[in-house]
Order: structure tokens, then sequence, then C-alpha cells
């Protein structure tokens, strides 16, 4: 029998029921899982449990984003990489809408289990994992200085009051040089945004192209302080092309160099704050990273959209010959 190991984040926004294990126990024993649920019980506990299992078939996360955050560094830490899975508890649930999860956590067990591994690109801002989103500057504070009891008790409406407080407060600007593909380029930005996801703060197709495993991340730096620019990009960024919007600079690469000329609000990662007070940041990409993940949206978020067919099965089983017999 394969095993299993669910870690799940207690403090996530979703209240887990009392029977919610015994089901999950029955799913995984009826897809050939011997199962082990181990609790979280403080921030980065989940990195501490994934980075020293012994090795195991399938490891699925259960929390907010930055639950998955954890379990990836974890697994990032280890010699021999799991297969990870998430299934989405938390507030926005950013990463479990762009992976194809609704909203009962039981139903979401079904479809992980009828799912396909994939292998994904992790970003990392110098050797720290970021799954899906970074960034520091205006509105980039919202996630982690919105209250887990007012996450609790109000869902997503909290991060909208906290976001409107922040939208009347003053844009500060931050000094800033970067490097990316070969180039040089310095300027004043209220905000840097990183990514690898078509889903970021509960917008659906932020970007309109996005692949996890084309071994690149997008990049958006902002130059706008005046608020009447900032509700239009906001436009932009639900309705059309963010990209196109004057003010803003977007790259896609696989690396990028930040130096921050004058001291930055801490980084927001995967809606976490970052504790790295450095004043330059190397950003990087690690492929082939294994989740495992539901059907539904595979054909928009990977270049390879699903399984092998018959003609790359034999082309690959002809190289491995050619290989032996050299």
């Amino acid at each position: 029998m394969k095993k299993c190991v669910v870690v799940y984040n207690p403090h996530s926004g979703r209240k887990i029921k009392k029977d919610f294990f015994a089901s999950y126990i029955d799913i995984l024993l009826d897809n050939g899982y011997d199962a082990e649920i181990i609790k979280s019980e403080y921030r980065g506990n989940i990195t501490e449990i994934v980075s020293s299992l012994p090795d195991c078939d399938l490891v699925i996360s259960m929390g907010g984003d930055g639950t998955f955050n954890e379990a990836v560094k974890g697994n990032l830490k280890r010699n021999n990489r799991l297969t990870l899975a998430h299934i989405p508890l938390g507030t926005t649930n950013d990463i479990g809408a762009m992976f194809g999860y609704a909203s009962d956590p039981v139903e979401n067990l079904k479809l992980l289990m009828n799912g396909v591994e994939k292998n994904i690109d992790i970003c990392t801002i110098n050797d720290s994992p970021f799954v899906y989103v970074a960034g520091f500057g205006k509105f980039m504070n919202v996630p982690y200085e919105t209250s887990r009891k007012l996450k609790k008790k109000f869902g997503y409406l909290a991060y909208i009051g906290e976001a409107t407080k922040e939208f009347f407060s003053r844009t500060k600007l931050y000094d800033i040089t970067y490097e990316v593909d070969g180039e040089k380029y310095r300027g004043l930005f209220s905000f840097l945004l990183l990514s690898s996801a078509n889903r970021i703060a509960g917008i659906n197709k932020f970007y309109k192209e996005v692949k996890l495993d084309d071994g690149k991340f997008e990049v958006l730096l902002c130059n706008l302080t005046r608020k009447k620019d900032v509700i239009r990009s906001m436009f932009h960024a639900a309705t059309s092309d963010i990209t196109k919007v004057p003010g803003f600079y977007f790259y896609k690469t696989d690396n990028i160099k930040i130096t921050c000329h004058n001291q930055i609000r801490s980084w927001c990662v995967d809606g976490e704050k970052l504790d790295d007070k450095s004043m330059v940041y190397n950003v990087k990409v690690v492929p082939d990273f294994k989740i495992r993940l539901p059907k539904k949206n595979i054909k928009n978020l990977f270049i390879t959209d699903g399984e092998p067919n018959k003609k790359e099965v034999k082309n690959s089983v002809i190289d491995r010959i050619i290989k032996r017999g050299k």
C-alpha cells in the first residue's frame, strides 16, 4: 500500500469539522493510500515536518497559501524530494483556485485523487521559496497585516477593509536597481510584484499567458503614486492587460537581481511576511518540482498538458536504449 502524509494548519481561515478526517482516511484508503495525519503546532512547523519525513508517496498540505509555502520550503530542504499536493482551507486560496479546486475540502480530495502528477517551477528569493507570488510596496502588506481574527470572521472582506486603508495612506517610492536578462535599470517604484500564477489577490487571469512549467516567472514594477492612476491600474488588472498600462514595467524571465537603495517594506511571500532585511535579492527558478493536482486546469497551466501519448513514450524508450548502448 502507498503512503500519504496529510499535514494541516488548524489556524487557517476555514474551520475543520469534527468528522472531516474520517472522510479523508476513507477516501485515501479507497485509493490505495495508508494515511498519517499531522497537525501543525506553530508557524514554520510544517516546514520542519516535511523536511524530516521518511520517504512516502504523497504529502498533502491543507491550509492557506502560506501553508503550502511552508510545505514547499520543507521539501526543498530534502535530498530526496517528495511529491506534494495542496488542498485549500484559507481565506483567498489563490493557489487552490488556480489549480482547479472547488470549495468543499472532501470533494477536493476526490479531485486530487483523480488528478495527475506534474512538474512545476518554484521560484526562490535568496533561496527562500515562493510558490505563486511575492512582492513589496503599495498593497503588498495587506495579506500579512490583516488580522487572523478578522479573516476568520469576515473572510475575503477583511482584506478589502485593509486594502481600503492602504489605498488612502501615503504612497512611498523605493529607489531600486534591478538586473534582468543582462540589462540593468534604476528607478523609483511604488511596488514590485513577482509571480508564477494566473490568479493573484483573487483576480483570475491577472496575466493572460502563464505556464507553470516554462522555466520563467513574471515581474511587474510600478511607479504610480496618484490615487486616480492606482484606481485605473486596478481596473486594468481586473478587466484587461495590466502590463500595457503606462507606469508599469513588465518582464518575463528566469532570474532577476534586485538592489534596494533605501529600506523597503517587508516582502510579502504567498500571503506571509518574509523575515529578510537584506538590501540585495536574487530571484531564480528551481524547475521540476513534483506536485499532484486536479485535471481541470492542466491545459491552461502547463506547456505539456496531460499524459504523454504513445509516440512520446516510444521515443523516450528509444532514447534510453541508445544511451545504454553508448
